[in-house]
């Protein structure tokens, strides 16, 4: 059975999320205008992709040589596809099930949220909740992957992405460096470059993360959201930016043995009429991330997962 990350269920419900914080942050802006607290923002996307990273320094790490990033990347790609041909027993609910040697949590927290420019405190303790009630973490293997188990690893349209293989490129890193560890590991951070409306394996966002997908198709089909001017795709931007991945490997075994997936999506909306408020704009950031490997309390609290 295709068991899918807690995202699958959250992309449904976001411009639901959006709707509301618009509706309620009007709301209380004009029935509490004193107690309310607010400050200024830019809710537009920017147009550089900027490095977060430190910089490339050729050199031998690990007993590994990288003249370049390319090198950088190409190692990675190795260590992904190794890592992902390796297995391990577990039991799922008192059954026996064959998953991925590494597995990892996952988690999503909304932050920033911005209508007409402005923050509310009151608003911005009610989102927690809202996104609790949306996102629920599961357990899968290395990023991006659609499923924990090796033979249903795949995302995309019709599952055309197949995720046990890595397809990130050189072309697709904005930064890459490296480090050594001393203890016979080395640990590399990864910046894919800015994309906007990122798609499961068609483009350096969904390549190396659990990318969103098309978001904008499930706000076009609220009956109650419209826009004032223009369509969708110029009202409604889904910006991914900034993110890394840290990824720690034992060299002598090319095996990823920890790893810590950070994608940062910022989201905005122009010119939207939700029922009689018109021509509103609002603004947030999604920040999704993985942790490998999971820990065991993790594994049995969220799917009843107990390794052997």
């Amino acid at each position: 059975m295709k068991r899918k990350s807690g995202l699958s269920k959250f992309n449904s419900f976001l411009a639901v999320v959006l709707v509301i914080c618009i509706v309620a942050t009007v709301i209380v802006i004009n029935k509490y205008p004193v107690i309310t607290e607010t400050t200024e923002g830019d809710n537009t996307a920017s147009a550089a992709d900027e490095v977060v990273i430190d910089e490339f320094v050729a050199g031998t790490y690990g007993g590994k040589d990288f003249a370049s990033v390319e090198d950088v990347v190409n190692y990675y790609v190795e260590c992904y596809n190794y890592t992902k041909t390796l297995t391990a027993e577990y039991t799922e609910g008192g059954e026996s099930k064959t998953y991925y040697k590494m597995l990892g949590d996952e988690n999503l927290e909304v932050k920033n949220l911005l209508v007409e420019g402005k923050s509310n405190s009151m608003l911005d303790g009610l989102v927690p909740s809202i996104v609790g009630g949306l996102f629920s973490g599961t357990v899968n293997g290395l990023q991006p992957c659609g499923n924990r188990d090796p033979e249903l690893d795949k995302r995309g349209e019709n599952d055309s992405f197949d995720c046990r293989t890595s397809a990130i490129t050189a072309d697709d890193i904005l930064m890459a460096n490296v480090k050594d560890n001393g203890d016979g590991t080395i640990t590399m951070v990864l910046q894919p470059k800015e994309v906007v409306l990122a798609m499961p394996g068609e483009d350096p966002q969904g390549k190396f993360f659990n990318a969103l997908g098309d978001i904008s198709s499930t706000v076009e089909s609220i009956d109650v959201l419209s826009f004032s001017q223009g369509t969708i795709d110029e009202n409604f931007v889904v910006d991914y930016k900034g993110g890394t991945g840290t990824i720690t490997i034992d060299t002598k075994t090319n095996e990823i043995v920890g790893a810590d997936y950070v994608m940062n999506v910022h989201i905005d909306v122009q010119h939207a009429n939700v029922a009689v408020l018109t021509d509103k704009k609002a603004s947030l950031d999604v920040v999704y991330s993985g942790h490998y490997p999971a820990s065991d309390e993790y594994l049995k609290e969220s799917r009843d997962i107990v390794r052997k």
